[in-house]
């Protein structure tokens, strides 16, 4: 398979993965688009937040070509706080997040589109004489983590509001009414329940 067919559709994947991700945000509350849902602390800002370093990291610091003026709290290796990365603090504008997360991904293209995919970089905490780790492969990693991301994200607009889908005008669950899905679920609650 020729190597540029094959960087396009990975570039396709991940751009689609990104997109599923924010679009998880339209329509929100400052406070829903905040506010925790697991034990865990998982939002959808944070769940942003936390992708805008992995590009950072993975496509910047991995190829030794950082984003320029990157956040405060990226590398901020917080001993009290080591989810940083994981939540928007009050200071912390939605806007300024989603535009950090698009200006990430904007460079992490950059440098997707310079590099060949057989390209090596090194992972900065490993050191200098670690393995390296090529384009081709990070690549898959950030698809893999971006739609892992996505998929809870998913879960966590569905907790807030009921809504669902992978974007706009592609729900990709059947179309029923709402007494329908409410039906569909006590009907998994009950066949669960005979084991319960």
């Amino acid at each position: 398979m020729d190597t540029d067919v094959l960087k396009d559709d990975l570039r396709e994947y991940l751009a689609a993965a990104r997109a599923a991700v924010l679009w998880k945000l339209d329509g929100l509350s400052e406070y829903d688009a905040r506010r925790p849902l697991t034990p865990t602390g998982t939002n959808l800002l944070g769940l942003v937040k936390h992708l805008t370093g992995c590009e950072m990291g993975w496509f910047g610091q991995v190829f030794a070509r950082p984003l320029p003026g990157p956040p405060a709290w990226y590398g901020d290796d917080d001993a009290e706080d080591p989810n940083l990365d994981m939540w928007a603090r009050p200071e912390e504008s939605r806007e300024d997040i989603v535009a950090t997360y698009r200006r990430a991904c904007a460079h992490a293209d950059t440098v997707i589109g310079e590099l060949p995919l057989d390209a090596v970089g090194h992972l900065p905490s490993r050191g200098p004489d670690s393995p390296g780790v090529t384009l081709h492969r990070v690549l898959v990693h950030m698809i893999a983590e971006t739609e892992r991301h996505a998929g809870h994200a998913d879960i966590v607009r569905e907790l807030l509001d009921g809504a669902v889908g992978r974007r706009t005008g592609s729900l990709n669950l059947p179309e029923r009414d709402e007494a329908w899905w409410a039906a569909h679920r006590q009907r998994i609650e009950d066949a669960a329940a005979t084991f319960g």
